[in-house]
């Protein structure tokens, strides 16, 4: 069993195990070797994705593509570096009206050895694997690239001071390397490639341990602490990202011109030939997709194990339009566990996440049943997003897929601030009412994407309301603080710039997650939780206070993230920690 899962709850593989709660093996972590193929291909592997607004240059937008799960910062002598024979690729569509990316970033990585005649890294101011790599451009959706930056430099393993600072090294600092690997390409991105502390966290063992998160008899601990990851950063203006006639000026801070999604991926040649002379292999064919990521969690803890690869190999545009993996999100597996009329029992650290299966007296959001698919055809619907006259089908599909109105959209499109995706603000008891606005990121031209609307203005990183829990957070100000909740106008809530709305180093996406899962969501908009009787005076109920502070017993990264660019943190020397 692999030390090394993904961001929430591995999936019980068999009915009989789960009715007692013995959980089979999973992959955890935020896309850490999250599928079988990808598990015996570390260079190839995202990890993490991220996509916001640049705290410190709002005018731009930063992408965060993590690769390489788990690297051991003492793990010598072949340290860890980008792969060759690899395209590492950030895609962009901001355009719904137009199939596919508009935008493409590929790098690609070259290694030498300048020292050949020793074990050692670093020696004598000279690497081993002394990596660069190229940078292209596509903006016609990959059919052409340009090359924008050339023989950029990636820095070394931060292996100890005696290779880095020392005479008989570098005869550096590290941060001075960080500093000289920060470029501008021709066309104005600025980028990064190198180790990076791993910026995501979690308690692994916690979970992994029956679901045990928060662990009930024992401290949490950040299981990807202490490790590293490499990381591609890129900070884009964001008049080169906006869909092509948006206004130089968003209209709102929800312009809808301006939503973005963003993934990441790894492609490799379809074939492989090993030399018995001991030359380098040789690849060649045609390029294959390996990895990708959009959203954390997707590939670990909602498709099951027997479709994962799949996943991995097709783009978001192949995803929406194949509807088979559709169901893993209408009843998702992890909602069994935060459901005492099935197995919430199993998983007692996720007993104050509880689904709603008897909202407002009338609505069952539990796995395999209706959820607002009765209302189908009401004429209450007319002008939401559940009426089929606005976005057709696509929110209510069909019976016995109750989570195609929160779950599904967040992953697939985004949510649109139209009825019912408003803030319970305003609307006087009636979800299906207009509301208060809080996140507009629709982009209905995909599957799993990190969306984001780059016309939402910063959270400042040190505003008493900054918080990790992103767009949760910005609810639950938008329900509660008078600041807010004085009015149903769009006005700018802290953290509407978190996650979901695309996802800051910052945010704790397990906790969001899960506390997605268990239906938080549909709180927000009015759809409130099983204790609360409708035309009641107060939604706010334990079962809603439950959720709400809900956490899994880690909640920040074991380093803190730089202020300016690449704002992850300097990665773990091999002199700091060990086995």
């Amino acid at each position: 069993m692999t030390t090394l899962m993904k961001h929430v709850l591995c999936r019980l593989l068999a009915l009989p195990v789960l009715l007692f709660g013995v959980f089979g093996p999973a992959l955890f972590a935020s896309s850490h070797r999250e599928a079988p193929l990808i598990a015996s291909d570390p260079l190839a592997d995202n990890t993490d994705l991220y996509a916001f607004r640049s705290p410190d240059d709002p005018n731009t937008i930063t992408i965060i593509a993590n690769y390489i799960p788990a690297e051991l910062p003492f793990g010598g002598p072949n340290y860890n570096t980008f792969g060759e024979n690899i395209r590492y690729e950030i895609h962009i569509d901001n355009d719904a009206s137009k199939p596919g990316d508009e935008i493409v970033y590929r790098f690609t990585f070259h290694r030498v050895n300048e020292d050949p005649g020793t074990f050692f890294n670093i020696r004598l101011g000279k690497q081993n694997l002394k990596t660069t790599y190229t940078l292209e451009r596509s903006t016609d959706g990959g059919q052409t690239f340009a090359t924008v930056i050339a023989n950029g430099p990636v820095p070394p393993p931060n292996i100890g001071p005696r290779s880095i600072e020392s005479g008989a090294g570098l005869n550096t600092t590290y941060e001075n390397l960080i500093a000289a690997s920060i470029i501008t390409a021709s066309t104005g991105e600025k980028v990064y490639c190198g180790p990076a502390d791993d910026p995501f966290y979690v308690d692994l063992g916690g979970i992994f341990d029956l679901g045990d998160a928060p662990r009930q008899n024992s401290d949490s601990r950040d299981g990807l602490g202490f490790y590293n990851v490499h990381s591609i950063a890129i900070q884009v203006p964001i008049a080169t990202l906006r869909k092509t006639g948006a206004p130089a000026v968003p209209t709102s801070i929800l312009d809808a011109d301006y939503v973005i999604g963003v993934w990441a991926s790894a492609s490799r040649q379809m074939m492989r030939t090993l030399q018995p002379n001991g030359a380098a292999p040789v690849d060649g064919g045609a390029w294959v997709q390996v990895s990708r990521l959009g959203m954390p969690l997707t590939n670990e803890a909602v498709i099951p194990i027997g479709s994962k690869d799949f996943w991995n190999r097709i783009t978001p545009y192949d995803e929406l339009a194949d509807n088979t993996l559709d169901a893993y999100f209408y009843n998702p597996e992890l909602a069994l566990y935060m459901d005492d009329d099935l197995f919430g029992g199993a998983v007692p650290a996720f007993s104050p996440l509880r689904i709603q299966r008897n909202s407002l007296q009338s609505f069952d959001f539990g796995n395999g049943q209706d959820g607002l698919y009765g209302l189908k055809g009401n004429p209450a619907l007319a002008g939401t997003a559940l009426d089929d006259a606005v976005f057709g089908t696509l929110l209510l599909p069909g019976p016995g897929q109750p989570r195609s109105v929160d779950l599904w959209p967040i992953f697939h499109t985004g949510v649109p601030n139209v009825r019912p995706y408003q803030l319970a603000t305003g609307k006087n008891g009636n979800p299906l009412a207009a509301g208060k606005p809080f996140i507009n990121n629709f982009l209905p031209n995909g599957g799993d994407m990190l969306r984001l609307n780059m016309a939402v203005p910063v959270t400042d990183r040190q505003d008493a309301k900054f918080s990790p829990l992103g767009i949760i957070q910005a609810a639950v100000l938008g329900l509660t603080d008078p600041a807010y909740n004085q009015n149903t106008n769009i006005q700018f809530i802290p953290n509407m710039d978190g996650f979901p709305n695309g996802r800051r180093l910052e945010d704790d996406v397990t906790r969001i997650e899960l506390q997605a899962v268990g239906g938080v969501a549909l709180a927000a908009i009015g759809l409130w939780y099983d204790d609360y009787t409708a035309g009641g005076p107060n939604p706010v109920t334990p079962n809603l206070l439950g959720v709400l502070t809900y956490s899994t017993g880690v909640d920040k990264n074991d380093k803190a993230f730089k202020t300016t660019f690449p704002y992850v943190a300097s990665p773990w020397t091999g002199t700091e920690v060990g086995e």
